[in-house]
């Protein structure tokens, strides 16, 4: 339902090409994790450096430890332990093609540690090819659709969720032009059928919101958890209902049992640990559209294109 299209292998062709400039230079094969970082605007093809706030300590391995800069791209499978509070934004380098993502994986990405990191980007904030993993940290990713004609927007684009460990997740969509899409989460198979665009939260927090829809996936599943909002939410064909079996465009999932805190006593906040609580804006509810709403392929595009192209519009399914 959600195959994606093949924008999607222009898309990643900015950091495969550097992968493979690295392998050219003489730079090592690694059997497992990722064969080259691009970060703070620089690109690595091999690990043991680090920087201001962050650390690529082997293949699999970065740590952010108060990182606050651009676009952090990854070719392969990564594990990003996060310490203290991080942020990253889209670059806006002339020369940055990597996308329009805040963070984008090519392969699995596993968020953890004790930290916190706050993403955004104007189509997405974080983009995994396959599965994204948020275990025990803070997250929270909002795209705002700036300069997005014809496309949809997301916070978090990923093949497959998990939430777990206690994680937080916020992610939020905003469309501010006609025609374009907003979601607060959406899954969809990157094209090979590694993904099986599914969302999994175990004694966790998610509030994901956008216009179109809080949550777009296939399918899920709860481990001692519950769905707050929508009152009677589950999951639909096309991700998750109210009651009425619309799609809803906030959904709120606290773990079984969850005390809010104090000021909160709707879902609305999603706390932060350290600091301010996360907040996700509240989005009006429109009248309900009978039946779950239809879900258009959304494959992020690179952020510049040097040649002029018109702009794709989402296919309905």
């Amino acid at each position: 339902m959600f195959a994606a299209e093949s924008h999607t292998s222009r898309h990643h062709i900015a950091i495969a090409a550097m992968a493979c400039l690295c392998v050219l230079l003489g730079g090592p094969s690694y059997a497992a994790g990722a064969e080259s970082l691009f970060i703070a605007g620089a690109t690595y093809c091999e690990p043991g450096v680090s920087g201001p706030g962050w650390a690529w300590t082997d293949a699999g391995h970065l740590e952010l430890d108060g990182y606050a800069g651009d676009t952090i791209g990854a070719d392969g499978d990564l594990v990003v332990t996060l310490v203290g509070q991080n942020s990253v934004v889209e670059s806006q380098a002339p020369d940055a093609d990597i996308s329009q993502c805040g963070m984008e994986v090519w392969g699995d990405l596993t968020l953890s540690g004790t930290g916190s990191l706050a993403a955004s980007g104007s189509q997405c904030a974080i983009h995994v090819s396959r599965a994204l993993v948020v275990d025990g940290c803070t997250v929270d990713a909002r795209a705002d659709g700036a300069n997005v004609t014809g496309e949809a927007v997301a916070g978090v684009i990923a093949g497959d969720m998990a939430v777990r460990g206690g994680g937080r997740v916020v992610a939020f969509g905003a469309a501010p032009a006609a025609g374009v899409y907003a979601y607060g989460l959406y899954l969809q198979d990157a094209g090979d059928g590694s993904a099986g665009c599914g969302l999994s939260v175990d004694a966790s927090w998610l509030d994901a919101a956008g216009a179109d829809g809080g949550v777009a996936c296939t399918g899920g599943s709860l481990v001692s958890a519950r769905f707050v909002t929508p009152v009677g939410g589950a999951f639909g064909a096309g991700g998750v209902v109210d009651a009425s079996g619309a799609m809803a465009p906030h959904v709120v999932i606290e773990p079984l049992g969850a005390t809010a805190p104090a000021g909160e006593t709707d879902g609305r906040e999603v706390p932060g640990g350290a600091g301010e609580p996360l907040v996700v804006p509240v989005l009006p509810m429109s009248s309900p559209v009978p039946g779950p709403r239809r879900i258009p392929s959304l494959s992020p595009r690179p952020r510049r294109q040097r040649q002029p192209r018109q702009p794709r519009r989402p296919k309905r399914q």
